[in-house]
């Protein structure tokens, strides 16, 4: 059965809104009749330095821990590529059947550059 785990800097920062949000994107997900990693969108925005952040909750379905380890993501809105990336977070690994939220960053430069960002997926590639 998926569980909703917090990695521990966000158990602790992560506000009583962001949390029933999370909650509830979990509660709407976690029984996808799913056998591999899925990322559910919660939010998408763009910093004080125009990196591209996109927040998602990581669903490791499999029976392995999911490490994030040179993995390469493509963010897409409608079908159409916006940004792509290699990311490395050596300190995160999702446990097999655990869902957990992360947000992963997108430098300037290295998404197309659009007005809004909103409705799209993340997916690995």
């Amino acid at each position: 059965m998926q569980q909703l785990q917090f990695e521990a800097s966000w158990d602790k920062a992560l506000s009583a809104k962001d949390r029933l949000k999370i909650e509830g994107i979990f509660t709407e997900t976690k029984n996808i009749n799913h056998s591999d990693i899925l990322f559910s969108p919660i939010r998408e925005a763009i910093n004080h330095e125009e990196s591209l952040l996109v927040t998602v909750l990581i669903h490791n379905f499999t029976d392995y821990p999911f490490g994030i380890h040179h993995i390469s993501l493509l963010y897409s809105v409608q079908g159409e590529a916006f940004a792509e990336g290699v990311f490395t977070q050596p300190a995160l690994t999702v446990p097999s059947k655990v869902s957990m939220p992360w947000t992963f960053i997108f430098p300037k430069g290295s998404y197309r550059t659009q007005t809004a960002y909103e409705n799209g997926q993340l997916g690995l590639i």
